[in-house]
């Protein structure tokens, strides 16, 4: 039973993989491995030699002598604890997904264009570079990536340096995406399984994710594409942009940010500063949606699109439900594995037989090279069930260097293809970019701005 369902989790994965070839959005092989690995596990329930306590990070003393019904009941309980884990981090994405919503309802990001004033091609990428290594910080790296493109497709007419500028984003978007508790999806699930704190994941990955976007860019900076000025145009007012713009923009990310701060104040799931941060936010935007849609004078194209919805009733119509519930499939199917033990007797032969690189990881003995590869591994397959099997296969304490390495490579490895992140398949959608030139023009600058970074973090670690 143990090899039908990790034959079911291979081929899903794999459906995963291949989504853009097969024609079928991962959503669903997700949600079908999901239930169909829980289902075997419940016919198969005595057949089982072992069963993982996630709780206690070890396997249950005595399992086999167990009769059906305590099986049973041992595996509901481990189904709603992976459930009520899973739900934490699902419950987050959905405010800060919903908040980040409310900001465009405003075309709260049309302020960030206005700041843009250069034509010089080399100054504006690095200013997408730096909006996108702090935007992803605050509201994620896949937001930031939407949102940048979105300017730059204002900006940057011709097409061809158009995909440079995105490529150069993306890799920006997952280096300042690694820093943050909020930053990308996979160091979010880190910070709410306890793994890292906020305090010390910026002390360890700050700087090294800075070089991660710095390298590139720097080394991108000197090739011939990015020589010379561009041609702006200057006329593109197609959307009429709100008083309020500003203001919500500003509100939106302060109360993102201020999410880390609630969380070491009360002590309490990072869930439930999300939903103040989520409150707060609604009334403002009710406030202002109130005081603007009653106005005499009705704003045009804008005021004809808004004035029959409430602000939160409509961000919440456009939030990405399918990622939600992708995420809700991956993890619960990985959950599935680590109950079985199938991932703790993993992590214990590649602990046996991976040879070390460089400094062993503080703990049981981890190599570097292992978490190398595991960032080498993002970009081929999903980086999300790669830490989410990582959760099941390492027992280390809060805040150990193993952890930030994990954050760290699983989130900036995936730039090195276009589908290795979330922030390059949205770009790929938005642009159209071709998997072979990314893999022909951006991959080398990644590789480089990932090693480097690497080589940082071996350094900072020394320091705590």
């Amino acid at each position: 039973m143990e090899a039908a369902i990790i034959i079911v989790f291979i081929v899903g994965y794999l459906a995963i993989t291949l989504e853009h070839n097969i024609k079928i959005d991962k959503l669903i092989p997700a949600l079908v491995m999901m239930a169909i690995s829980w289902a075997l596990i419940s016919l198969g329930i005595d057949a089982f030699p072992q069963w993982f306590d996630s709780a206690n990070h070890g396997l249950v003393d005595g399992f086999t002598a167990l009769d059906h019904e305590n099986k049973m009941h041992l595996m509901e309980e481990t189904l709603l604890h992976h459930l009520g884990k899973t739900s934490e981090i699902l419950v987050f994405l959905l405010g800060a997904m919903t908040i980040v919503e409310i900001i465009d309802y405003f075309d709260g990001f049309s302020t960030i264009k206005s700041f843009i004033k250069t034509k010089k091609k080399t100054k504006i990428l690095w200013i997408f570079s730096g909006l996108a290594f702090i935007l992803s910080a605050i509201i994620d790296n896949l937001t930031a990536t939407i949102v940048l493109i979105s300017i730059l497709q204002k900006i940057v007419k011709n097409r061809d340096i158009r995909l440079w500028y995105a490529g150069l984003i993306i890799i920006a978007a997952n280096a300042g995406g690694a820093w943050s508790p909020i930053g990308d999806v996979t160091t979010t699930m880190l910070w709410i399984g306890n793994k890292v704190s906020t305090g010390h994941l910026i002390g360890y990955l700050l700087l090294p994710s800075f070089i991660c976007m710095a390298v590139p860019t720097l080394i991108a900076s000197f090739l011939p594409v990015f020589k010379g000025h561009l041609e702006v145009d200057e006329s593109d007012n197609d959307k009429p942009k709100s008083k309020f713009s500003s203001t919500m923009l500003f509100l939106g990310l302060s109360a993102i940010v201020s999410v880390p701060i609630f969380k070491v104040v009360t002590h309490l799931p990072p869930y439930v500063g999300m939903m103040l941060a989520l409150g707060v936010v609604a009334i403002f935007a009710e406030v202002y949606s109130n005081s603007k849609f009653s106005l005499t004078v009705i704003d045009n194209e804008e005021s004809a699109e808004h004035a029959h919805h409430s602000p939160v009733h409509h961000s919440l119509s456009k939030i990405e439900l399918p990622s939600i519930l992708f995420f809700l499939g991956i993890l619960m199917a990985v959950a599935a594995l680590e109950s079985l033990g199938i991932l703790f007797e993993f992590a214990i032969t590649l602990k046996e037989t991976t040879p070390m690189l460089g400094t062993e990881l503080h703990g049981e003995g981890v190599s570097d090279l292992v978490v190398l590869l595991l960032g080498v591994g993002s970009a081929v397959i999903d980086n999300v069930p790669l830490v989410a099997a990582s959760l099941g296969m390492f027992s280390e304490p809060l805040d150990n260097e193993l952890w930030h390495f994990i954050a760290y490579s699983a989130g900036t490895g995936g730039s090195m293809l276009i589908i290795g992140s979330a922030a390059g398949v949205v770009a790929m959608g938005m642009e159209k970019i071709d998997f072979f030139w990314y893999l022909k023009k951006i991959s080398w600058l990644a590789l480089l701005g990932f090693l480097a970074g690497a080589a940082v973090f071996f350094f900072t670690r020394t320091l705590f």
